[in-house]
């Protein structure tokens, strides 16, 4: 009786997204009026891609976002050591994860967008690729996906896998569609024991722990030396507010404007790029002064060191504004939205405060607070009181010095899930 129902889910599934495919279209086509990029190739969202089948066997990697790419990196750096012949097949469902992954690419390489989840799109697009091994970053697990990669012949592996406790309770509502995706995996990398257990119990067969590759992704030296002549050149405490979510800057900039006078300089970094101007208008109607990041080449002009706020409104440099800043405050953190990415603030070497709210990055989390690299506190004003009081901590230095130990502890992952990866790579992959 299962496997039937799992089959009619997957139909009913199928026929709604058949049946939502011009909504979508439509959805990228308006989203594309603030990020071209979303109208980028439009028929490759489909399946259908231009030009002739390249030749069969590429590593195949999928990366939705700008998050997994970045985390990708050391992945891909340590696949092309131990296989300097790789041809890479890259895949991404955002406009900032394609742009990013447009630099990790080699002559050989391919990058499309994945299709759409429907039955055709998908067979489509592993018949035109024919990888020889597929690796899915972190959450992506598509049910019509999954299904014809296994017809394909195609072994996928999900690398850096990680499921929350809310995840988790979600994906179970929806169990006849996910178990039988995750059953036909052939390989979860789990981040951690926990995202292991839990991905076992949603149907994943052979699940291994392997750390987290958000470790291994080293920030290039020159921008986190430029963030570094900023903040001598400003010569004034600087708070970064990192990756902000919708809902997050109100509550900040009221607790960041009661703070008494002189303030830190805050350096405030929206997560998605569609978002900069709406940031920039609460900024405003809180009366501060503001000054836009891209408004200057490589050095700030002299009036930005007089502004309340400034405005992260650049893609690719977070190293910098980690570098430049005295201490972070975690995006993400303070709204139940589960906290972004604290070991990237950690590897540059800066402190973080962080709210409740950091079930994406659980473990990670956990380990940054015992490695005092890291304080926890129970809202956004407690977090502005805490944050702009580190920034002018005398020995800020230690804070710092224990960031960058907790990051470095704890790196390895990649050369470990790069051989399994290979592992699993089929004949054709090998010539």
């Amino acid at each position: 009786m299962k496997p039937l129902l799992q089959a009619l889910a997957l139909a009913l599934y199928s026929a709604v997204l058949r049946l939502a495919t011009p909504f979508y279209l439509l959805r990228l086509r308006r989203r594309g009026a603030a990020e071209p990029g979303y109208r980028f190739r439009l028929a490759e969202r489909l399946g259908f891609y231009p030009g002739r089948p390249p030749m069969p066997g590429a590593l195949w990697l999928h990366a939705v976002s700008l998050g997994e790419t970045r985390a990708a990196i050391p992945l891909i750096d340590a696949l092309r050591a131990s296989r300097p012949d790789l041809r890479l097949l890259l895949t991404h469902g955002t406009a900032t994860g394609r742009a990013a992954g447009r630099k990790l690419l080699q002559e050989v390489d391919g990058q499309v967008w994945l299709p759409y989840d429907t039955p055709g799109a998908t067979r489509r697009f592993l018949r035109h690729f024919q990888p020889s091994v597929g690796v899915l970053m972190e959450t992506e697990l598509w049910p019509n996906l999954m299904r014809e990669a296994v017809r394909a012949g195609v072994p996928v592996v999900m690398a850096n896998a990680r499921l929350s406790e809310r995840s988790a309770a979600r994906g179970e509502r929806l169990a006849l569609l996910m178990h039988p995706a995750a059953a036909r995996l052939a390989l979860v990398l789990a981040q951690t024991a926990d995202d292991a257990s839990r991905l076992r119990d949603a149907g994943a067969p052979e699940v291994l722990v392997s750390g987290n590759l958000k470790f291994d992704v080293t920030p290039p030296p020159h921008m986190t030396a430029l963030g570094l002549q900023w903040r001598q050149a400003l010569r004034r405490p600087i708070v970064l507010a990192a990756s902000t979510r919708e809902g997050e800057e109100g509550g900040l900039l009221t607790a960041w404007r009661a703070l008494p006078t002189p303030r830190p300089l805050l350096l405030l970094v929206p997560r998605h790029p569609q978002r900069f101007e709406e940031a920039a208008a609460l900024v405003r109607m809180q009366g501060l002064s503001l000054i836009h990041r891209s408004s200057w080449a490589e050095q700030p002009p002299a009036e930005a060191a007089a502004a309340d706020v400034w405005l992260g409104d650049s893609l690719g440099e977070m190293p910098v504004y980690y570098g430049c800043a005295d201490v972070a405050l975690l995006g993400g953190s303070f709204a139940p939205l589960g906290g972004q990415n604290l070991i990237e603030a950690a590897a540059c070497g800066c402190p973080v405060v962080m709210g409740p709210h950091t079930f994406n990055f659980a473990q990670a989390s956990k380990q940054a607070l015992l490695a005092r690299a890291a304080i926890r506190v129970d809202d956004i004003n407690a977090g502005v009181l805490a944050a702009a009081a580190l920034s002018r901590n005398p020995e800020r230095n230690a804070w710092v010095q224990r960031a960058l130990g907790f990051a470095i502890a704890h790196r390895g992952a990649a050369v470990g899930m790069a051989q399994k990866v290979l592992d699993l790579s089929r004949p054709s992959g090998r010539d």
